[in-house]
């Protein structure tokens, strides 16, 4: 298994920042992480170490940008919502479905079978 030449090093105000986003009521830190092209499991790693005062000894204030947070939540808002209408969708395709195969069965047990008898 061939290892990886060049790897990518974070610095702690990064780390931080990123960690400050997940905080963010209504942002989920897997949004996040694909948001900042990362692998979430390393997001949550650094979560972890924030918790934990490994990462940024020395806090400092982080500022997110006021636009940047909205557009964040902005985003997980219509991610709802599309999620909810793909639902509400799936859920109208199957009662259609349900509808019409209830009308062909019913159509199909009407008809009158003709009698073999002669």
């Amino acid at each position: 298994m061939a290892r990886r030449k060049h790897y990518n090093f974070y610095d702690d105000h990064f780390k931080a920042t990123a960690v400050a986003l997940t905080k963010i009521k209504g942002v989920k830190a897997v949004d996040v992480a694909e948001a900042l092209c990362i692998h979430p499991v390393m997001l949550y790693r650094w979560c972890m170490e924030t918790r934990n005062g490994d990462l940024m000894a020395k806090k400092k204030a982080i500022n997110i940008d006021p636009k940047m947070r909205s557009e964040l939540k902005r985003l997980q808002k219509l991610e709802r919502e599309h999620n909810l209408l793909k639902q509400e969708h799936d859920l109208l395709k199957k009662a259609i479905q349900f509808s019409l195969d209830r009308k062909k069965k019913s159509l199909n047990s009407s008809t009158p079978k003709e009698d073999d008898t002669h």
